[in-house]
């Protein structure tokens, strides 16, 4: 009976965290879907300071601002989007809002699993995770702006020369440009967590830094396999954008995990080896 109640408490405790995260995440989502920015200049002591306030405004809202203001920095001059299916836009501004809440809300959700979590760490582990959280946080948010500001954009215009090179119209659904951004800027994100992943792994005592360098060509097959499936597209140019960089991170974080593990050593084999030991 004891054992019951501990699972049930331990059930209600995420269910109680889960509909915390869900309402912070409801709350972003349904203003950027209901309401718009009005950009105002203010003069406080005689210098001007931009400002913007909310208005209710369920079509033209803060989604549609973002895209508008994101599709000429993104893809090339000439190039135009389509309204395929009669319901596109209106998914692609979901999308947005739907990506926006999730990436301001972070904090409050990163916060809420920490706290779920903390109590069933070990000590070592919880020194682990505030070491690791702040980086961790940084390398996503670096990486998506990367992806969105930087290769998303090197990546459209390589594929229209394609385009413009075969006499096409250039022209591109506003459902494939909403998806190809998003998942192509999110992938990036992850990839910028692989350093993060591998050094709190050997650090753990899970995988010896050597490991990491012995299997590198299996990182490089795994660094393609993940860049094909995360990219929307076939070309095979998106791939090779993602799987670069990737193996790239898996470099740097074999060299920071062997960096501590020769500092510190490992403070216990790894689990594999003790279970079949």
């Amino acid at each position: 009976m004891g054992d019951l109640q501990r699972i049930l408490s331990i059930v209600e405790e995420a269910r109680r965290r889960l509909v915390r995260v869900v309402v912070v995440l409801a709350a972003i989502f349904g203003f950027v879907i209901f309401f718009k920015l009005v950009p105002v200049r203010l003069d406080l002591l005689g210098l001007t300071v931009p400002f913007a306030y909310p208005w209710p405004s369920p079509f033209d809202n803060v989604t549609a601002q973002l895209f508008r203001a994101l599709v000429p920095f993104l893809l090339p001059s000439g190039v135009t989007l389509l309204n395929v299916g009669v319901g596109d836009s209106i998914v692609a501004q979901m999308e947005i809002g739907l990506l926006v809440a999730l990436v301001v809300g972070m904090p409050w959700v990163v916060h809420e699993a920490a706290a779920f979590l903390m109590p069933a760490l070990r000590a070592n582990e919880r020194v682990l995770l505030r070491t690791v959280g702040a980086p961790a946080s940084l390398l996503f948010a670096v990486g998506f702006l990367a992806g969105l500001f930087v290769l998303t954009p090197l990546t459209y215009r390589l594929l229209f020369l394609y385009v413009a090179a075969m006499g096409l119209a250039p022209v591109l659904g506003v459902q494939s440009f909403i998806t190809f951004t998003l998942l192509y800027s999110l992938a990036f994100g992850v990839v910028f967590e692989l350093p993060v992943f591998l050094y709190a792994l050997t650090r753990l005592g899970v995988v010896r830094a050597s490991a990491w360098r012995q299997h590198w060509r299996g990182a490089v097959i795994g660094s393609l396999v993940f860049g094909m499936v995360v990219t929307p597209d076939n070309s095979g140019i998106t791939m090779l954008l993602i799987a670069l960089p990737m193996f790239g991170l898996y470099v740097g974080g074999a060299y920071f995990a062997s960096r501590w593990e020769g500092r510190h050593g490992s403070r216990e084999p790894p689990r594999s080896a003790a279970a079949g030991g």
